[in-house]
C-alpha cells in the first residue's frame, strides 16, 4: 500500500511495542530450556513470528495467548526440518548454528533480500567444527554434530554471528572459546544475548579476545519473563521531537542495554559515528535533514547489507524530500536546512520494502513543505505493524492512497 502523510504537528503519547530484539532472544532461551516459559510481550511483528514458526519447526510449542507467549521447551529433536525465516537475518543466523547443534537436518529459507545477506563468516565456522552446510545463501541445508573448541569469527561483520554462537555452543557437550579476530560492531547487541542468557541461567565468561562458554549446560526457565520496550521503535518517536513534535514516548527502560538507547545523544550532532547503532541512521538522516547544517555520519558501510542499501534508500529518500546529500564509502553528508523547491504538487518517496525507510519518511513527511506519498507503506509489519495506527493517533494526517 501507499500512505500519503500531509505536514502537520504530531503531538500526544505513545507506548512503542516490545523489542524484537528481546523477543528473539527471550523465544530461542525458553524453546532450549528445561520447562515451560510465559513471556509478556505487547504485540508482536513480522519478524518475531518468523522465529516463533522455527522454533516450532525445531520441536517448542508456542501459543499467543492475549498479551503473553507461552513456550513449551523442545521435547524431541525432528530428524528433519523446514525453517523459512522470512526476511528476518536475526532468526537465520540465530538459528543456524542452534540447529547444527541440536543435531536436526535442517533447510533454511526465506525472502526479500535475506538470500542476498552473506553468512560466510559464520558458515565457515560451522563448517570447522563438524556442520554440514551446503551453500553459503539461502536456501541452505544444515546438519550437526556440531564439535566443541575454538571458534574464531570477524567481530566487525555481523553481531548476529556471535549471538547465534553463544545460543549453540553452551548445548555442547565440551567446553568452547569465541575469539574475535576483529573488533565487534554493534556490540550492544551481543550484551543483549548475554543478558537474556542469565535470566535463563546460562554462564558466558568474558575474555580479552571473546568469550568462554563451559559446554553441557541448558536453559532453566524463570517461569515468567517480559520483553521490554523497543528503544529502536522509539527512535523515530524521538526523531520527529527533534523536528518540532511533541510526543510522549511510554514504555522504555532508560537502563536499558539496548544500544538504540543511544539515540537521544546523537539527535541533531554534525558528526555521528554510527558503527555501534547502524539502525539509527534513516532517523537521524532524517533530523539532520531538517537542521541548518552539515551533518556527517560515519561507520555504517553495514547499512548496504540490510533490508535495502540503506545508504542508497535514505539518501534517496532525503532526496525526494528536496534535501542535499552525499554518500559516501560508509555512510553519509547531508547538507540540512530548507528543502529545494518542487514543481510537483506531491513529493513521492520509494519506501523501498524497508521498514525503517518508511517510518523515517513518515515522521519527516509531517514536517516537509508539502504532502509527501511514501511507496510500500507496508513494509512497517516487519518490526512495528502499528505505526501508522500511532502516527494518526498522534495526529498524524495520514489517507491510503491504494492496497495492493
Amino acid at each position: 500500500m501507499n500512505v500519503i502523510v500531509n505536514p502537520g504537528p504530531l503531538a500526544g503519547t505513545v507506548r512503542v511495542p516490545a523489542s524484537k530484539s528481546a523477543a528473539h532472544r527471550l523465544l530461542i532461551c525458553a524453546a532450549l530450556a528445561d520447562g515451560p516459559t510465559r513471556i509478556a510481550i505487547r504485540a508482536t511483528n513480522r519478524d518475531i513470528e518468523a522465529t516463533a514458526a522455527c522454533l516450532r519447526a525445531l520441536g517448542a510449542g508456542i501459543e499467543r495467548q492475549g498479551d503473553f507467549i507461552d513456550v513449551s521447551p523442545i521435547a524431541q529433536i525432528p530428524g528433519q526440518a523446514l525453517l523459512d525465516c522470512g526476511e528476518s537475518g536475526s532468526t537465520l543466523r540465530f538459528l543456524l548454528p542452534v540447529a547444527a547443534a541440536l543435531g536436526t537436518r535442517a533447510t533454511f529459507t526465506g525472502k526479500g533480500r535475506l538470500p542476498q545477506r552473506p553468512n560466510a563468516p559464520l558458515v565457515e565456522a560451522l563448517r570447522k567444527h563438524g556442520a554440514k552446510i551446503d551453500n553459503d545463501l539461502l536456501p541452505m541445508t544444515v546438519s550437526g554434530p556440531l564439535t566443541d573448541g575454538r571458534w574464531t569469527l570477524p567481530g566487525d561483520v555481523s553481531s548476529q554471528y556471535v549471538t547465534g554462537l553463544l545460543f549453540a555452543l553452551p548445548l555442547l557437550d565440551g567446553d568452547s572459546a569465541i575469539a574475535l579476530t576483529t573488533p565487534l560492531a554493534s556490540a550492544a547487541y551481543v550484551d543483549m544475548t548475554l543478558q537474556a542468557l542469565r535470566q535463563f541461567g546460562i554462564t558466558v565468561e568474558p575474555t580479552t579476545t571473546g568469550w568462554r562458554i563451559p559446554g553441557h549446560q541448558r536453559c532453566h526457565t524463570p517461569g515468567n519473563v517480559a520483553v521490554e520496550g523497543d528503544w529502536s521503535a522509539a527512535t523515530f518517536w524521538l526523531a520527529a521531537n527533534a523536528m518540532g513534535a511533541r510526543v510522549d514516548v511510554q514504555g522504555l527502560d532508560p537502563d536499558s542495554v539496548q544500544g538504540d538507547r543511544a539515540v537521544s545523544g546523537l539527535l541533531g550532532r554534525k558528526a555521528i559515528d554510527a558503527t555501534h547503532v547502524p539502525d539509527l541512521v534513516p532517523a537521524l538522516a532524517a533530523v539532520a535533514a531538517q537542521l541548518p547544517q552539515r551533518t556527517v555520519i560515519t561507520g555504517a558501510a553495514r547499512l548496504r547489507l540490510k533490508e535495502s542499501d540503506r545508504l542508497q534508500t535514505v539518501a534517496a529518500m532525503l532526496k525526494a524530500l528536496g534535501h542535499g546529500v552525499t554518500v559516501t564509502q560508509d555512510g553519509l553528508i547531508i547538507d540540512g536546512g530548507e528543502p529545494k523547491p518542487c514543481g510537483e504538487p506531491i513529493r513521492t518517496v520509494d519506501g523501498a520494502d524497508d521498514h525503517r525507510i518508511v517510518m523515517a519518511a513518515a515522521v519527516a513527511a509531517a514536517h516537509a513543505d508539502k504532502p509527501v506519498r511514501i511507496l510500500g507503506a507496508q513494509a512497517v509489519e516487519k518490526s512495528y505493524p502499528d505505526f501508522f495506527r500511532d502516527f494518526t493517533a498522534l495526529g498524524g494526517n495520514t489517507h491510503v492512497e491504494h492496497a495492493g
